[in-house]
């Protein structure tokens, strides 16, 4: 009798059970949450299964850990979950976490849900995790996870955990450094104030290949919020020396553009335009009638639409009868194509607007233009970037968006720019400098590449 009660309490405090646990991650999950997290190693503190959904045997496994990692599971197939870097204590107060997110495989891929307020990151009790006392893992000792109002996260529950509350798995892993492994970058970049003064004068100092083009025109096509106009900002702002907005830029369900704008950038604010011209477009948008037209982007491409021309998705664009009738000159065509991703959603990118950005690349193909793409809003896609943004090419998880992007697009790796631009801050920044300027000399890299493609062909005889 002594025996069975001491084995019933041993059971009730969790040490009977094993100290050698199974992760329910395949080796190519755990490897992609470990690339979102940065250098770091997961050890499996916690299971459900094994140990049950109470919050005596949680805490018990949990508490006091370090930064830890919950991950979900579900009947649908959904392995969801939430990252934070502040212990559990069971202090019954609201735990303050800049790092904390929440994230959710769509895909290969984890998509990753930054924290709206720190402030309200966690409420740490005695009860089973929650997440801004929004999401709970576990609720009243039940394998399920349950949604209540709260704006400390913002995610949708059918692309969540597809509205499937039921739990099959609920893990926790403590997050450490992996200190011995030292990372290289998987491409090189320098961070230095030379190196934003080198390209900020070979920029002054470009010319393009053929005389007859005094300036570069570069096209921006993307889906709506994608960052089109906020790369123009970015960019202007570098040049002017200071956070400028002269392009309407911000977060919205359709286009904030309208026109086909041109953007001249000025060295200075009184200073020369500089031998490139960045062109806006209205936003691609999935549904037919809607957003930017296919047969307005070819009128753009052969340089027939002009500037601050509104666009009309029940319409397209038709040139005036002599102007159509003549083909444009070299100088007003595109000379090179940037599609402009958003590395957030690009897990999410429906299947409709891949086929339209397909098109869009077949006509761009057709015209034997320079195509190239820029992968923004990397620092939101990634904690670990979004605390130094130096990190970028040591992240395996924004090289596999790169990669994903590529295979998505059907571009080489090789022509996707990871890059951030300026959305929040006041004052300008060394390491976002870098970044656009080195995105930029590509493109006029990529311009000269037609430019003297479209010479040869010239120059063959008839």
């Amino acid at each position: 009798m002594l025996f069975c009660f001491a084995l019933k309490m041993q059971r009730g405090y969790g040490d009977f059970f094993p100290e050698s646990l199974t992760s329910s991650l395949t080796e190519d999950q755990s490897k992609q949450l470990c690339d979102l997290l940065g250098n770091v190693k997961l050890t499996l503190l916690y299971k459900a299964s094994v140990y049950g959904y109470k919050p005596l045997f949680f805490h018990k496994r949990c508490d006091s850990q370090g930064p830890t990692l919950l991950v979900a599971y579900n009947r649908t197939g959904y392995i969801f979950g939430g990252y934070t870097s502040v212990d559990y204590t069971r202090n019954e107060q609201y735990i303050t976490d800049e790092e904390a997110f929440l994230f959710s495989f769509q895909g290969k891929f984890p998509v990753y849900i930054k924290v709206n307020s720190g402030h309200y990151a966690r409420y740490d009790n005695a009860g089973m995790p929650n997440f801004g006392q929004q999401l709970y893992f576990c609720k009243n000792k039940q394998p399920v996870v349950y949604i209540q109002g709260g704006k400390s996260f913002s995610f949708n529950a059918e692309r969540f955990y597809g509205n499937d509350s039921r739990l099959t798995e609920c893990e926790v892993y403590k997050v450490e450094q992996n200190l011995q492994t030292k990372e290289k970058p998987w491409r090189n970049i320098r961070w230095t104030s030379i190196r934003r003064a080198e390209l900020m004068q070979m920029m002054r100092d470009y010319k393009p290949l053929v005389t007859s083009v005094s300036r570069v025109r570069i096209l921006m096509i993307g889906p709506v919020g994608a960052g089109k106009s906020s790369f123009f900002n970015s960019i202007n702002s570098i040049f002017t020396g200071h956070v400028t907005n002269k392009a309407v830029s911000g977060s919205a369900g359709t286009s904030l553009t309208t026109q086909f704008r041109t953007y001249p950038v000025k060295d200075g604010r009184e200073g020369k335009p500089l031998p490139f011209v960045l062109c806006d477009t209205m936003g691609l948008e999935e549904q037919t009638g809607a957003g930017l037209d296919i047969e307005d982007i070819s009128s753009i491409l052969q340089g027939h639409v002009p500037d601050r021309y509104k666009f009309n998705p029940t319409s397209v664009f038709q040139p005036e009868e002599q102007k159509a009738s003549r083909p444009a000159s070299l100088k007003e065509k595109i000379h090179c194509v940037v599609y402009v991703i958003d590395a957030t959603k690009i897990s999410l990118m429906s299947d409709k607007l891949q086929e339209k950005i397909a098109s869009v690349r077949r006509k761009v193909n057709s015209l034997g233009i320079a195509q190239i793409v820029l992968m923004t809003k990397v620092d939101e896609a990634c904690p670990q970037v979004e605390e130094n943004l130096q990190s970028l090419y040591l992240s395996s998880y924004i090289k596999s968006k790169v990669q994903e992007v590529s295979s998505r697009l059907g571009v080489p790796v090789s022509c996707v720019l990871p890059v951030k631009n300026y959305s929040q801050e006041l004052e300008l920044e060394l390491n976002c400098d870098v970044l656009l300027l080195t995105a930029l000399q590509q493109m006029l890299n990529f311009a000269d590449d037609y430019l003297d493609d479209v010479c040869s062909m010239e120059d063959k005889p008839k």
